[in-house]
């Protein structure tokens, strides 16, 4: 058997009360065994909680700043000129998203955040592919593209740490992202006050559906991750760190060994709260089925193989329904 099947199985029987966290420093480091033993943390955080924070990551602060402020500018816009580029009328789910136009949890009212979606710009119009929709103002996309390109740069790190961690050569993913799907969103949390309907969140539990989330907080605590045990555990914003988290697919692709974590955002600070998740997947065109090192004769795959854009596209549909073509 081998260690990551072990080492899952151990979690199994544990519940996590905090979220680690890893240092990134040495993440390109000319010294094998350092990366080895980042992955090694990563490893352990993905079999047993399914969410870590990173520090020391390279991304700078000048760029998150610029990217929350101009995110900021946009939510404050009327509410009309926002549903100029209202996501529905996008064929690949990019624009703007409404107050309660989502609800993640089916026994919810509605998700009480708004959003902008972007991704990669390109040609190819499947998914969330094809040329991004932008407001008006040509200084959002001039703030907000930089700072994606930089957590993209993070995403592809984290991907040659997370094949260590399963225990492939570093360079596994390589030809499976080279157009990597990489939706990103700006959210804005409006405080819950007064009477609060426990059933309107700011977004209900839920998992991600990519292979993992990079997610940058502001000051204002709202995430909850729930463990084995069913208890809710605040992933509390630390300075200058992003929360990652394992999403559907990469659970999919491990059999499972990692965890894709249910999750949930409550802003009940009584102040407005931004952040912006950014889900990294693989090509679309890659066939995700479970990994040699994650399956056994006494573990074999739980999940038939399933090409990643349609299973992207199904969830993208699943959360917004069929778009305007």
């Amino acid at each position: 058997m081998s260690s990551l099947i072990s080492l899952a199985d151990e979690a199994k029987a544990t519940s996590f009360d905090q979220i680690p966290v890893v240092d990134l420093s040495n993440a390109n480091s000319p010294n094998l065994e350092a990366r080895r033993a980042i992955a090694q943390a990563i490893k352990e955080a993905c079999t047993k909680v399914g969410f870590f924070y990173v520090k020391n990551h390279g991304v700078s602060a000048s760029l998150v700043e610029t990217a929350f402020a101009a995110g900021k500018n946009f939510f404050d816009l009327p509410i009309d000129e926002k549903m100029k580029i209202d996501i529905r009328k996008s064929p690949n789910f990019k624009g703007y998203t409404a107050l309660l136009s989502e609800n993640a949890d089916p026994e919810n009212r509605g998700d009480l955040h708004e959003g902008f979606d972007m991704g990669p710009e390109s040609d190819e119009n499947i998914a969330m592919s094809g040329s991004n929709v932008w407001p008006a103002d040509p200084g959002f996309r001039e703030a907000v593209l930089p700072y994606y390109d930089a957590v993209l740069d993070l995403g592809r790190t984290l991907f040659r740490l997370f094949a260590l961690a399963l225990e492939l050569p570093e360079d596994f993913f390589a030809d499976k992202t080279t157009q990597s799907a990489a939706i990103m969103r700006l959210l804005h949390y409006p405080p819950q006050t007064g009477v609060v309907d426990d059933r309107v969140q700011g977004i209900g539990a839920h998992s991600d559906y990519e292979c993992f989330t990079i997610l940058r907080q502001d000051t204002v605590p709202a995430l909850q991750v729930l463990n084995n045990s069913g208890k809710w555990i605040d992933a509390t914003p630390m300075p200058d760190t992003f929360v990652v988290n394992v999403g559907d697919q990469l659970a999919r692709w491990t059999n499972d060994i990692f965890k894709s974590t249910v999750h949930r955002a409550i802003n009940r600070s009584g102040v407005t709260r931004y952040s912006s998740p950014l889900f990294f997947g693989t090509d679309y065109n890659v066939v995700v089925e479970a990994l040699p090192t994650c399956v056994s004769p006494e573990r074999p795959s739980k999940y038939e193989p399933v090409l990643a854009g349609d299973y992207v596209k199904a969830k993208l549909e699943e959360s917004y329904g069929h778009v305007e073509k």
